[in-house]
């Protein structure tokens, strides 16, 4: 053998050790502490809207860290709380985060590991900063009483339907890329004719949003994109209120990168 080929043997060879060193070492450090996180999301509407810090979507998330499958559950708003007497949405508003945190857990008999309080606002600032998500819509609905923000306490020149207070929202079955106006309007809906106007119907869309959301930032030319990713992340930080303590961020990165199907 010439010096010539054992020197590229050689050098392939050390090729071949440093790139399974480095996917040993990517192994290594992508790999989540073993177990299971459970999340609680509380969607409140924020801004001018009546009742601003009414978490109107109350969503467990769990999520089993080495094989990323998720579970999203999301909990009725009126589940009658007898020691507070008062509905389950209105416990953040009088008693704050740790007491939600509590009486969820109490209710699915699941420990809550962490938190996170959204604006609905933030659904479409993400939405947007994404270039539109596409979501299956699951039915054709029309609602015509959807709430006009700013206009709760309009008098309607007169008129006793108040009509100017609504706007007439409609979504035609099947696959939709929405920007997020129309994305924060599918899923805040509540007075949608036939099965589209119940708290279980509404529970569905979100979830339906959420999973598209996470569809879409597992695209290429967003997960690959580190100007993208980060101004995501700083949206999110900018936009969320959360008890996850800093040094778990990094755990938390690792779960999601193995995140699968959520169920």
């Amino acid at each position: 053998m010439s010096s010539r080929a054992r020197k590229t043997i050689f050098w392939v060879g050390l090729t071949v050790l440093f790139l399974g060193l480095i996917t040993l070492g990517l192994s290594f450090w992508l790999q989540p502490k073993p177990g299971r996180t459970n999340f609680l999301v509380l969607g409140i509407s924020g801004g001018d809207h009546s009742g601003p810090d009414l978490t109107d979507s109350i969503i467990f998330f769990s999520v089993e860290s080495q094989s990323g499958k998720g579970l999203l559950l999301s909990l009725p708003r009126d589940i009658w709380i007898a020691p507070l007497r008062t509905k389950l949405n209105s416990v953040y508003h009088y008693q704050g985060l740790e007491a939600t945190k509590q009486n969820v857990g109490e209710i699915l008999g699941q420990k809550i590991d962490y938190s996170l309080v959204i604006d609905f606002n933030l659904f479409t600032k993400i939405v947007d900063e994404l270039g539109g998500v596409t979501v299956n819509v699951e039915r054709t609905f029309d609602d015509f009483k959807y709430p006009i923000a700013g206009k709760e306490d309009d008098l309607c020149n007169g008129d006793k339907e108040y009509k100017c207070r609504y706007e007439h929202v409609h979504f035609d079955a099947g696959l939709q890329t929405m920007d997020g106006v129309t994305a924060l309007k599918y899923v805040r809906s509540r007075n949608a004719e036939g099965e589209e106007g119940t708290d279980f119907a509404r529970s569905q869309r979100q979830q339906r949003l959420l999973a598209a959301i996470k569809e879409k930032i597992f695209t290429p030319q967003i997960i690959l994109n580190p100007r993208k990713i980060m101004s995501l992340w700083n949206l999110v930080m900018a936009n969320i209120k959360t008890d996850v303590p800093q040094d778990e961020y990094t755990n938390l990165l690792k779960i999601a990168l193995r995140m699968k199907k959520i169920i």
